[in-house]
């Protein structure tokens, strides 16, 4: 029997979502994958327990490299674009460096990285975003984006603080959300800007009706993922940027 591809995941305690959507992704293209978790404590999605949590990182970095992982990626997006633009690339880093220390060659990736990677993919220059976040921190993770050369043409912030509800958010609400916004000359719409807010299940429809790509953080951290395996598959009813094409571009 072939060694299925171990993916790490380091995800706050009270999410969910992630670890049901990507391996739900990954299983559609026929490659055997194993998943592995180590959770930080956090609650409420504020900069006081975001900050508290991203303190927890070590540990988590040394239970996942006990795991043996071929990847691991830091699911938070919001952990990392709270912190200041350009941080996934200082967080990856660090995280790759403590692997390393121990001899590892395990490969590193951030839901914000990946997110920014699934956008470069697209070749999006303007999006428009749906984020569960309170307002304060939807403008940041706009402004990191931003700062990336992305131009945010409009935004949704739904405003639900306790994490655990996030992951209650039901489809209608986001799709609604996305309906309110102006979609004019938008490249990409990124129908849940946060691996705990649910999207899977709405990415092709959101895409038949609203006739451009559509991504999520999850759907972006499993293209990161097989692009980074050097792994390509074409994954139905997950939207353009796993589509073979999409997969394949830029190898």
């Amino acid at each position: 029997m072939s060694t299925p591809h171990r993916v790490g995941l380091i995800v706050p305690s009270t999410n969910v979502t992630v670890e049901t959507e990507i391996p739900r992704i990954l299983r559609r293209t026929g490659i055997e994958f194993s998943f592995h978790s180590s959770r930080m404590r956090m609650h409420a999605v504020t900069p006081e327990q975001l900050r508290a949590m991203n303190a927890q990182r070590e540990r988590c970095v040394l239970e996942i490299g006990d795991a043996g992982v071929d990847i691991v990626l830091y699911a938070c997006l919001v952990a990392i674009m709270a912190m200041g633009p350009g941080h996934h690339r200082d967080a990856e880093f660090r995280i790759a460096e403590q692997l390393g220390s121990g001899g590892s060659e395990t490969k590193v990736l951030s839901s914000a990285g990946a997110l920014l990677q699934g956008l470069d993919a697209l070749e999006a220059k303007r999006v428009a975003l749906v984020m569960p976040y309170m307002k304060p921190l939807a403008r940041q993770v706009a402004a990191y984006i931003e700062a990336e050369g992305i131009q945010v043409a409009d935004w949704r912030a739904l405003e639900v603080a306790d994490n655990s509800e996030v992951g209650c958010i039901p489809g209608d609400r986001v799709l609604e959300a996305a309906r309110s916004m102006d979609l004019t000359d938008v490249d990409a719409l990124v129908l849940s800007c946060c691996v705990q807010m649910p999207s899977l299940d709405l990415i092709q429809a959101a895409e038949d009706e609203f006739g451009l790509p559509v991504l999520s953080a999850a759907t972006a951290g499993a293209y990161s993922i097989l692009r980074s395996l050097g792994l390509t598959a074409e994954i139905p009813m997950a939207g353009s940027l796993l589509r073979a094409d999409g997969v394949l571009a830029g190898q």
